[in-house]
C-alpha cells in the first residue's frame, strides 16, 4: 500500500511539473494573451499581406496592441473569400471592386486599406512599346479577366487617346503565372499583371515597366496612391468589434513603418516570399514598401469613389464613406 501511495505521489508530481512547464512560457510573456480578444484573418500562404501579419505575429504586435492574432492560411483567393462571407474568419485581404461589389448586393464590408499597389504592364527590354499609344496592334495578355481593375483602368486611358484596345489590339485573359511565360516565350507583345508578378519579372532581368498602374491614375485625375487593396470585415461585425479593428489598424501601420525602416526584416520573411533570389527578392521587398498607403484624406476618398464609378459603379450604389477605413492610419 505504502509503495502504490508513493507511486501515486509520483505520478503527481509528474503531471504538477508537465502542467508548470507549459504554463511558464504564457506567465513569463506577462501578456495576459489568455484574455485578449482574437481576430482571424484568411490569408494567401505565399501572398504578400501574409508578409506583414507574419512580421506581426513574430514580433508580437498583437498583443503589443491588445489582441491575438490568429491567420488562418489558404492556397487561393476563392477560399479566403469564402472564408470571410462564411463568416468561418472574422477579415481577409480583397480589391476594392470586390468591396464594391458585395457593398452594391447589399452586404457591406469596411475596407481597412492594405496596399496602393496595382499592377503594371511588362514588356522585353528590347520593345518598342513605351506608351498607351504603342499597344495599338500589339498582342497584349491581361492578368484577371475582363474585370479587372487594371485592364478597366488601362481601357479607360486608351479610350480617352482615341484607343479602342479590344477592338485595335488581340487581348487573351490568363492566370499571372501562365502570363509570364507566354511574354518570355513571346506568345504576347506585353502583359498586364499584378504587381508582384511585375516584380518577378523585372527582378529576374531582360523585362522591363513600359509604364505603371500608377501612371493610368494619373492620366485619369485621380491620386496615385489610392488604397486598392484591403482588408474587408463584414460591416455588422466591425461595428460591433470597433475597438479590435482599431486594435488590429494600428498595429498594421506599425508593421509597415518597420518593414519599411529596417531591411533586415526581410531576411526573416524570405522563405514566405518563395527563397526568391537577389534581384527579385529586391523587387518584391521594394514593390511592397512602395505599396504602403498613405492616409485617407477627404481628396483621396472623393478619388476612391470617382475610380469606383470609373471601373464599373453605379453612381447612386457607390460604397458609403463610412465603410472606408481612416480612424488608425
Amino acid at each position: 500500500m505504502m509503495e502504490m501511495s508513493t507511486r501515486l505521489l509520483g505520478a503527481l508530481l509528474m503531471l504538477i511539473l508537465l502542467f508548470g512547464s507549459l504554463l511558464a512560457p504564457a506567465l513569463a510573456r506577462g501578456d495576459g494573451s489568455q484574455t485578449l480578444p482574437t481576430l482571424t484573418i484568411s490569408v494567401l500562404q505565399f501572398g504578400t499581406a501574409h508578409w506583414e501579419l507574419d512580421h506581426i505575429q513574430h514580433f508580437e504586435l498583437d498583443r503589443q496592441h491588445g489582441y491575438n492574432l490568429d491567420l488562418r492560411l489558404v492556397a487561393n483567393l476563392p477560399a479566403s473569400r469564402l472564408a470571410v462571407t462564411s463568416g468561418s474568419v472574422n477579415g481577409a485581404v480583397a480589391d476594392l471592386l470586390w468591396a464594391q461589389a458585395r457593398y452594391a448586393a447589399g452586404v457591406p464590408y469596411l475596407y481597412v486599406p492594405f496596399s496602393s499597389q496595382i499592377g503594371d504592364i511588362v514588356v522585353a527590354d528590347d520593345s518598342q512599346i513605351r506608351t498607351v499609344q504603342d499597344l495599338a496592334g500589339k498582342r497584349i495578355g491581361v492578368a484577371g479577366g475582363p474585370d479587372s481593375k487594371g485592364w478597366i483602368l488601362l481601357q479607360q486611358v486608351a479610350a480617352s487617346q482615341g484607343l479602342d484596345l479590344n477592338a485595335d489590339s488581340s487581348v487573351q485573359f490568363a492566370a499571372p503565372p501562365l502570363l509570364n511565360q507566354a511574354l518570355k516565350r513571346k506568345q504576347v507583345d506585353v502583359i498586364v499583371t499584378y504587381w508582384h508578378f511585375a516584380a518577378r519579372l523585372r527582378g529576374e532581368g531582360g523585362w522591363r515597366s513600359a509604364f505603371r498602374m500608377a501612371d493610368l491614375l494619373h492620366d485619369l485625375d485621380l491620386d496615385a496612391n489610392l488604397p486598392v487593396l484591403g482588408y474587408v470585415f463584414a460591416d455588422d461585425w466591425a461595428q460591433e468589434n470597433a475597438a479590435l479593428v482599431d486594435r488590429f489598424a494600428r498595429s498594421l501601420a506599425k508593421a509597415k513603418d518597420e518593414l519599411a525602416g529596417n531591411p533586415s526584416h526581410w531576411q526573416r520573411l524570405r522563405p514566405l516570399m518563395n527563397n526568391p533570389d537577389d534581384g527579385v527578392f529586391a523587387e518584391l521587398r521594394d514593390g511592397f514598401i512602395a505599396g504602403n498607403p498613405a492616409d485617407i484624406t477627404p481628396d483621396r476618398l472623393a478619388d476612391l469613389r470617382r475610380l469606383l464609378i470609373l471601373t464599373g459603379a453605379n453612381d447612386a450604389s457607390v460604397m458609403d464613406e463610412s465603410l472606408f477605413y481612416r480612424g488608425a492610419l
